[in-house]
């Protein structure tokens, strides 16, 4: 099922330094029975549920659920003639690695059912010592119950976004492909024709130029036309090849929160009519890794996109409803936050934040590049 150095929770709410204590707590338990016999038979017992806690992890197929059955009676067995009842813990967390749903129903159903009568029957096995732990069993018990539902749901949760983002990786892929071979094909559609036109028209003018002069002069003419054209076009071509537009980046941001079943909440100026192409190219990769983090880290349920093409310069919000983050933590420098200001101060523009409710992201871009972009392109 999975490798045995992952057998610990690695997302569990209980602290990790309180899961190794209830590795070594039922030794304490069964050194107090005053029998011999007794101690042996526990020790025998927690070594024996070990084993099998990380065999069944190394297993699959029935013997999976051999191992968690040998588990199980450990467990009702350590409840009732020692009063330790935490082992049960450690099979809701494996109970929750089980991600065949009828095998994971079975297995939770059951544990559920056989601890809840352990701790029953060790209010009459262990009385003194049941009523001395009372509220710790009252917390395991929770334990047994949200423990396998929260890490089935994390681990399908992981497997999914695994999913997702190797899907994304392949639509990548196909998109640079299916793009290298449409420049492929206008490259040759644009250049190919007319430098084989130019190859053709040169070696007749080189011909022509000791014979008529006049006809040279018209195939040099002709070929001076040929390349301003074919550059024309090459330079169209590379005008609408570079720079993202806006109402393509929201297309693509709306199928990632729907993916993330996050809400998107759209509102203002979806083309933008008075930006320039490199102030759109920079907003559009803002708001994709804005976007990106409000996935990763929100955990939101809505994400509100304003867009506003004003006169005195453009203005993008990007806000979610989610947890925010502390100002200064190291998760807003890793982020994106800090590339998405060098991309903004290329342009003038600046980049604030709100954490008041939620996390709000601000982009301001003053409309006084657009006439230096106009200038430096004459």
């Amino acid at each position: 099922m999975q490798n045995w150095f992952n057998i610990i929770p690695r997302n569990l709410s209980l602290n990790i330094y309180v899961w190794i204590i209830f590795s070594f707590l039922p030794f304490f338990f069964i050194f107090r029975s005053n029998s011999t016999i007794e101690i042996v038979l526990g020790i025998v017992l927690i070594l024996t549920f070990f084993l099998a806690y990380r065999l069944s992890f190394l297993s699959d197929g029935w013997s999976v659920y051999v191992w968690a059955s040998i588990k199980m009676v450990i467990s009702i067995g350590m409840t009732l003639f020692y009063g330790y009842v935490y082992v049960s813990l450690f099979l809701a967390y494996f109970i929750g690695n089980v991600q065949k749903k009828s095998g994971f129903l079975t297995l939770y159903i059951i544990h559920l059912t056989t601890t809840i009568g352990a701790v029953y029957g060790s209010f009459y096995t262990q009385t003194e010592m049941f009523y001395a732990q009372l509220p710790f069993i009252m917390i395991t018990i929770l334990g047994v119950i949200l423990l396998p539902i929260n890490t089935y749901n994390r681990i399908k949760r992981e497997k999914l976004e695994g999913e997702l983002r190797f899907a994304n990786e392949k639509i990548s892929e196909l998109l640079v492909f299916e793009e290298r071979q449409r420049i492929a094909r206008d490259l040759h559609d644009t250049l190919g024709q007319k430098l084989s036109m130019i190859g053709l028209k040169s070696d007749l003018a080189s011909k022509l130029i000791v014979k008529d002069t006049d006809k040279a002069q018209v195939e040099l003419d002709d070929i001076n036309q040929t390349a301003r054209t074919a550059l024309k076009e090459v330079r169209e071509m590379v005008t609408n090849m570079r720079g993202a537009k806006l109402e393509d980046e929201l297309i693509h941001v709306s199928k990632i929160l729907n993916a993330a079943e996050i809400t998107l909440d759209l509102q203002g100026d979806q083309q933008l009519l008075e930006t320039p192409t490199l102030v759109e190219d920079i907003v559009c990769m803002c708001l994709k890794e804005s976007v990106t983090n409000v996935v990763k880290h929100s955990q939101a349920s809505t994400c509100k996109v304003i867009i506003d093409e004003a006169t005195d310069g453009l203005k993008v919000e990007i806000s979610d409803n989610g947890i925010g983050k502390t100002p200064g933590s190291v998760l807003e420098k890793e982020n994106g936050l800090r590339g998405m200001r060098e991309r903004l101060d290329f342009v003038n523009g600046t980049l604030s934040i709100d954490r008041e409710e939620g996390f709000k992201v601000l982009i301001s871009i003053p409309k006084i590049l657009k006439s230096q972009q106009v200038e430096g392109e004459a």
